[in-house]
């Protein structure tokens, strides 16, 4: 079984029903799921008729819009493998994923032309030209697409050197899908506010690829605006809403200033709200349960594995942890670092063996477990699973072990914190020693946060160095980029 087999259920259960709504300004579009698959099927002709076949890697250059899409379901029928590329990357960065991932095309849109110009690309579509690029579907016959061929080829983010590209075959994404729809109890009725980049694994695999995999109906949006995903939310259409940290402290600013404003704050119809990419701040949880009534689900996941932990959908939601092992996950914590295997683990790093080799361990009964680099806990009674930073950036201070994260946590609950991120700097005596970049509201008084820090953790994981900066540097998804502050 492939994805395209997956998504053939609801083409045939449902063909009429509307699989993707678009609106962005003054274009609304809604195409059923009828219409979604059989524009692909002749966009997959007229590709495979410009010469692409099985194995051919597409990259896709561009934003949330149908065609994206249209583009990439086309381009899994063929049994190629898309390679989507970051709107926020520049020559350099897009420079190293071409020259390493070898496309055979390159679909991008006209506003992204001025960031490509003066590259040697090669075979270039525009999403506006699409269309045009049907082919005869009738004399089309497409390859056999195995659970094992490449799908994906998704690029980590490149934090600690240039990126990696992870090879993500049909069988990963149908491991995550799978152990999702039971998860979260997806079901065809469900409409899906999705603002989140289709470039990036949230929004493309947990997403997109559920809600078709469900037959539900994907409310598709070009990008996150707080107000406009506030009123859509209240409208009473969505059902679901996932989002990364910052749109959910966004949200909150939103709906607190509609209480305010003595407006109703009517979300009844809303079933999940699921957070992920970044970690989520017990603050952020509380505010949005106080407004709303409803409480985040937080979940984790890789760019490498999907989705491998999850709170619980009818059961405990508990802030600051990723609850549990997903269906078909099997997890480990081995000198702090947590581990998992399963078939939504990743087949490795795309020409680069040893990096591969160096990413994954063998048990003594020889099963393959994928080492993630994140360090993490496990309660002992409940099994709920809490995240205590990367290990590269775990800070040794006097040969105590340091977690950012349970530091920057109690910086973020002291009034006006509105950002906190802890990195370690080398220290004569000590070895290294927290530092502590903030983004505060103006007139915080440092020397009281010091002493609310003293009073709630030891002595040692108190920062000896307060920063005060405009913001946080992020990624896309919100992901704290601590390699670019300031040294």
């Amino acid at each position: 079984m492939n994805l395209h087999d997956l998504f053939a259920i609801p083409r045939r259960r449902t063909p009429e029903k509307i699989a993707l709504s678009f609106r962005d300004g003054s274009q609304d579009v809604a195409i059923s799921y009828s219409d979604l698959f059989t524009r692909a099927d002749a966009l997959a002709a007229g590709l495979a008729a410009r010469g692409v076949v099985k194995g051919d890697r597409v990259a896709f250059f561009l934003g949330n819009r149908p065609e994206f899409v249209l583009a990439y379901l086309a381009v899994i029928r063929l049994g190629a493998v898309m390679v989507p590329i970051n709107l926020a990357y520049r020559q350099r960065e897009i420079g190293h994923m071409l020259e390493d991932a070898e496309p055979r095309l390159l679909v991008t849109e006209r506003a992204q032309l001025p960031i490509l110009e003066g590259m040697e690309i090669g075979d270039l579509i525009l999403a506006e030209d699409l269309d045009g690029l049907s082919g005869d579907v009738a004399g089309f016959i497409s390859p056999a697409v195995e659970g094992g061929d490449l799908a994906m080829l998704l690029y980590t983010s490149g934090t600690t050197g240039k990126s990696k590209g992870a090879e993500i075959t049909h069988d990963n994404v149908l491991a995550t899908v799978t152990g999702l729809l039971a998860a979260w109890a997806w079901e065809p009725a469900d409409a899906l506010l999705l603002t989140l980049p289709l470039f990036h694994t949230h929004g493309l695999v947990v997403g997109l690829h559920c809600a078709l995999a469900a037959g539900a109906t994907v409310l598709l949006r070009r990008r996150f605006e707080a107000s406009e995903t506030a009123s859509e939310l209240l409208a009473g259409e969505p059902t679901l809403f996932f989002g990364v940290p910052t749109m959910y402290g966004r949200l909150v600013e939103e709906l607190r200033a509609r209480r305010e404003r003595g407006e109703g704050l009517d979300l009844s119809r809303l079933r999940l709200f699921c957070s992920g990419s970044a970690p989520l701040s017990a603050e952020t949880f509380a505010a949005f349960r106080e407004l709303t009534g409803h409480e985040i689900l937080e979940r984790y996941g890789m760019t490498e594995t999907g989705m491998n932990l999850s709170n619980l959908y009818a059961g405990a939601r508990r802030p600051g942890t990723v609850g549990v092992p997903l269906p078909g996950v099997a997890i480990r914590i081995v000198d702090e670092e947590l581990q998992v295997r399963g078939g939504n683990v990743f087949a490795g790093y795309w020409r680069a063996p040893e990096k591969t080799a160096a990413s994954f361990v063998h048990d003594e009964l020889g099963r393959r477990w994928f080492k993630t680099g994140d360090l993490a806990r496990q309660d002992p009674e409940t099994g709920f699973i809490t995240l205590l930073g990367r290990r590269h950036e775990l800070i040794i201070s006097g040969g105590f072990n340091l977690y950012p994260r349970e530091v920057e946590e109690v910086l973020a609950g002291f009034p006006g914190v509105r950002e906190a991120a802890v990195v370690g700097r080398p220290h004569p005596d000590w070895g290294e020693v927290p530092v502590a970049f903030l983004a505060v509201e103006p007139g915080l008084n440092t020397a009281e946060l010091i002493a609310f820090c003293r009073s709630q953790m030891a002595g040692f994981k108190v920062p000896r160095e307060i920063r005060l900066v405009d913001s946080l540097p992020r990624n896309a998804l919100g992901k704290v980029e601590k390699h670019k502050l300031p040294v």
